[in-house]
C-alpha cells in the first residue's frame, strides 16, 4: 500500500483542531461545535438520519439529539484516534478517523458505544481547519 504522507505541522494542526472540536461538543457548547464546520457544512452522525446543514442546523440537530439526556447525568467524551488524511484534488482534505465514544454515569463504569468511523472532508485555509462534511459510521451497524 502507497501512501502519500501529509506534512508534520498539517496532521498536528488536524489532531489539535479535532481535540478542540470535541471538547467543545462534550461540553455542550454546540455553537461553538457548529462553528468548527463551513458556513454550508454537512453533519451526519446517526445512521439512516438526514444530515444536518449549516451550522443552525447543526446546533439544531445536536440539541435535539441530546434532549434525550436532559434527565440523565450522563458525561459522553469521543476519543479520536487513527487519523489518515489524504489530500484531495479539489484542494480538500479527506480524513478518515477510528472514533469510540466512552460513556459514565456517576458512581457507573465507563461504557464504550458506539465505535465508529468519522469521514470527514477537511478545509485548511488562513483561518484554520473547518469541517465541510461529517459522516459518521457506526461499526456495530455494518
Amino acid at each position: 500500500m502507497t501512501v502519500t504522507p501529509v506534512r508534520t505541522d498539517l496532521y498536528s494542526q488536524v489532531q489539535h483542531f479535532y481535540a478542540h472540536q470535541m471538547q467543545a461538543l462534550d461540553a455542550g457548547r454546540f455553537a461553538d461545535y457548529a462553528a468548527t464546520f463551513t458556513e454550508d457544512g454537512s453533519f451526519q452522525h446517526s445512521p439512516g438520519a438526514t444530515p444536518a446543514v449549516t451550522r443552525p442546523g447543526i446546533v439544531a440537530e445536536l440539541v435535539e439529539f441530546h434532549r434525550r439526556f436532559e434527565n440523565d447525568p450522563v458525561q459522553r467524551r469521543h476519543w479520536f484516534n487513527h487519523i489518515a488524511l489524504e489530500w484531495q484534488p479539489d484542494g480538500t482534505i479527506r480524513s478518515t478517523v477510528y472514533a469510540l465514544v466512552v460513556t459514565v454515569r456517576p458512581g457507573g463504569k465507563p461504557e464504550i458505544a458506539p465505535s465508529c468511523v468519522v469521514h470527514d472532508v477537511l478545509e485548511a485555509g488562513e483561518e484554520g481547519i473547518l469541517t465541510r462534511s461529517r459522516l459518521v459510521t457506526h461499526d456495530q451497524m455494518s
